[in-house]
């Protein structure tokens, strides 16, 4: 049988607020109590594992499901994981570019971040010079809701999304070979897609969440420890202005730079190898990002919303990057390893509310045994789920399935969903 690794991917917005599967806390409070309904459908489980689509165009990426987009070398024990494709570039020499794949596409994060191990291999150098040119080298230590962390450098470099034109960005190299120590501060490191102590599982992340910047205002104002600058092998928190911090490429387009949209197939309770879908750019931009039949849950200045789930006011995100929904409910018991394993699907509900409390909407999901699922030859769940922190709801990978979700971007107008950040779906 398979372990299934538990790996939630939703990235802290500040270090002093830290939230998510796994790690991290969150408001509210009160008890947690399960119910159970006769069938998948009642459960909001529908779909054969395909999606119509936006069609070929500039603007849309293929998202896989632990598919072609994956590589299988990192996708060992890695359910529900969704993989793109990205192009980056030298800024100094737009001709010096690769294409990586396995990069797990996250609504929960903001800014990519590649791994040297995967970004150098087709000789493509990108270095700290490209953002600080003769200053101190400025890294990162962004740290994760299950408490590991990702520690690089932050270089400036051409990204290209789909069919997009490039756009000139600050990313994070993570886990560089050579470099200065890394500061006790930042716990847990990853240190290499498929190597180390502490296995990633991809070659990076795309965060296409709904802020632009990973910390923003935050470590403008004061030296949190999630950026450094270092020199001579010593490392000291610094602060970071916006236009120096990884931030998500998406806002940075030329049209389609209000939002996303992701849009993949519903997945049957015994669960699919893999799907595709796709990541829509923009929205209301194009004639295949107009929206319609859509109720817009509006977010606060982190990017968060509350759900309602058994009486409890909960905080929670919209989070692609977690493999399963994250949540606490210690009436159902769960694997070593933290996933819910309930010894028969349970059928529960929770109400998703805008920022302010409204509007509000109640969805369904199922919890399935964990064992059961990860034992199968299956890959990809809309029933998988673990026990998460208190007082937050992530609405990981599952949530998706079966839905045509809009993540809108923080600022940003243009489409009959208002200026985001919110959610639609």
């Amino acid at each position: 049988m398979r372990s299934g690794r538990l790996l939630p991917v939703l990235l802290c917005l500040c270090l002093s607020c830290c939230s998510g599967g796994g790690g991290g806390g969150g408001g509210g409070s009160g008890t947690y109590a399960s119910n159970t309904a006769a069938s998948s459908a009642a459960c909001g489980i529908v779909g054969n594992g395909t999606v119509t689509g936006p069609g070929a165009a500039a603007n849309v990426l293929l998202v896989t499901v632990n598919g072609s987009e994956c590589d299988p070398a990192n996708s060992v024990d890695y359910p529900d994981k969704p993989c793109v494709s990205v192009k980056v570039c030298d800024p100094n020499n737009p001709l010096s570019c690769q294409t990586v794949n396995d990069i797990l596409l996250d609504t929960g994060s903001f800014g990519l971040r590649i791994f040297y191990s995967a970004l150098n291999v087709g000789g493509l150098v990108l270095t700290p010079e490209t953002l600080t040119p003769g200053g101190p080298d400025l890294y990162e230590c962004l740290t994760y809701g299950d408490n590991t962390s990702d520690w690089g450098y932050v270089a400036l470099a051409n990204v290209r999304l789909g069919g997009e034109q490039p756009v000139s960005v600050p990313i994070e190299v993570i886990d560089p070979p050579l470099g200065p120590t890394i500061p006790r501060s930042c716990t847990s490191p990853h240190t290499g897609p498929a190597t180390g102590l502490v296995p990633a599982g991809y070659n990076g992340v795309l965060g296409v969440g709904p802020l632009v910047y990973d910390c923003g205002s935050v470590c403008v104002n004061r030296p949190v420890g999630q950026y450094y600058t270092c020199s001579s092998g010593t490392c000291s928190r610094t602060t970071a202005p916006l236009a120096d911090q990884v931030q998500n490429p998406v806002a940075s387009l030329p049209a389609d730079n209000n939002g996303v949209i992701v849009e993949l197939p519903g997945v049957p309770a015994a669960g699919l190898p893999s799907v595709d879908g796709f990541l829509v750019l923009g929205i209301g931009t194009q004639p295949n990002n107009t929206p319609s039949g859509v109720t817009v849950y509006g977010m606060d200045q982190n990017g968060e919303f509350p759900t309602s789930f058994s009486d409890a006011s909960l905080t929670s995100v919209a989070d692609t990057g977690t493999n399963g929904f994250a949540f606490p409910d210690p009436s159902l018991p769960t694997t070593p390893e933290g996933w819910f394993d309930p010894s028969s699907p349970v059928c529960l509900s929770a109400t998703i509310m805008g920022a302010s409390g409204a509007p509000s909407g109640p969805v369904a999901f199922q919890i399935s045994n964990a064992q059961s699922l990860l034992a199968s030859s299956n890959n990809v769940f809309s029933t998988l789920g673990a026990y998460g922190s208190f007082g937050f709801f992530d609405w990981g990978l599952p949530f998706f399935l079966g839905r045509t979700v809009y993540v809108g971007i923080s600022g940003k107008g243009g489409s009959s969903l208002g200026t985001g950040p919110f959610l639609a779906y």
